[in-house]
């Protein structure tokens, strides 16, 4: 049987969307929103119908009506820690969480919100895939080394799991006999031990640990962060701002651009090259890390992002990683496709869906 999908992605100033049948994909756009346009609502979740209205129209104008779908998929927001990776049912529980904020706002938020708001017009099923909130650490990971604070799972993921089954495929594996780390280089960066089909360790990429990245500071020391938020100079979302948006290259270079700043260094400029280098120097240190932790027991090493197209970055971590593990480049993020295939899988009874 065949099944055609609408695959929805909302960005902070755009919406993704794709049309697929079965997990050939037929066409994507992604729809930009203007900022002064988005300033008129309060809040994310405001933006629901302006987005349904937009994305109403691309499928009218791809000669589409809502009936020809079979099911609707969109990115998963921020919500409670799941404990399964896998594809989830949308319900009103999870519209409940996401809707509230409880958990974070952030435009991904609406991914299940819309997709819902098409399906059950139609009675048709909606469905989110592998959000950043899949928390499948084994405890010994979430030890911090200070009781008040526990590690938590942030972390990209849907491409994360995609790019790993993409591996086990590759090789002729399921993703459940494979032990991988992958790492996600984009505006930030995420490191995890897949092992078992689980993602029993990761960095926390947004405002927690790990490699520092474009434009967040990863793991910093403690105690000169004690001084900066008790000085006085900075307020509470100052602070945060300081870690993520304002961190990372982006605090020392002033652009987030690793394209920008590859040709900094390509042209001569040894500031830009040292910084360059110490992010991948990172990377190389929490690739290794992990590799350790788990006894070296380790299939291959897999890069993504879109930081994964610059030869020189990537070089610079297999000169140091390779020595250790194989290592496997897959540039990019497709999100859209690994939305498509979350679904399929479960439309083919490869896999169950997930109770949120």
């Amino acid at each position: 049987m065949d099944y055609l999908i609408l695959v929805i992605n909302p960005g902070s100033t755009s919406t993704k969307v794709a049309i697929y049948l079965n997990e050939k994909q037929i066409i994507e756009q992604t729809l930009r929103h203007d900022v002064d346009e988005l300033k008129h609502f309060k809040t994310i979740i405001d933006q629901t119908d302006f987005r349904r209205e937009i994305i109403l129209d691309f499928i009218k104008e791809h000669d589409y009506k809502l009936e020809d779908f079979d099911v609707f998929v969109g990115r998963g927001g921020m919500m409670k820690p799941l404990k399964n990776g896998g594809t989830y049912l949308v319900t009103k529980d999870m519209l409940r969480d996401l809707k509230s904020g409880e958990y974070g706002y952030h435009a991904s938020n609406l991914g299940a919100i819309l997709a819902n708001s098409f399906a059950s017009v139609k009675k048709r099923p909606a469905y989110i895939v592998n959000p950043v909130c899949i928390d499948e650490f084994e405890d010994i990971s979430r030890i911090s080394g200070q009781k008040l604070i526990s590690r938590r799972s942030l972390f990209h993921a849907l491409n994360h799991k995609a790019i790993a089954r993409r591996y086990a495929n590759e090789i002729n594996k399921d993703y459940y006999d494979i032990n991988v780390i992958v790492a996600h280089l984009g505006g930030g960066i995420s490191v995890g031990l897949h092992k078992a089909g689980r993602v029993v360790d990761c960095n926390n990429a947004l405002g927690g640990d790990g490699p520092f990245s474009p434009e967040r500071t990863g793991t910093i020391p403690t105690y000169p962060l004690v001084d900066i938020c008790f000085s006085g100079k900075y307020t509470k979302d100052e602070v945060k701002k300081l870690l993520v948006g304002k961190g990372g290259l982006v605090s020392y270079l002033k652009t987030n651009d690793a394209r920008e700043i590859e040709k900094m260094v390509l042209d001569g400029d040894k500031y830009a090259k040292l910084h360059y280098e110490a992010m991948a120097y990172n990377v190389v240190k929490e690739i290794g890390s992990l590799y350790f932790a788990n006894g070296g027991n380790i299939d291959a090493v897999l890069i993504t992002g879109g930081i994964a197209y610059s030869d020189y970055f990537i070089d610079f971590i297999k000169q140091r990683v390779e020595q250790i593990a194989k290592v496997k480049v897959y540039p990019g993020e497709d999100e859209m496709r690994a939305l498509a295939e979350g679904a399929m899988r479960v439309l083919t009874k490869k896999e169950k869906s997930q109770v949120y």
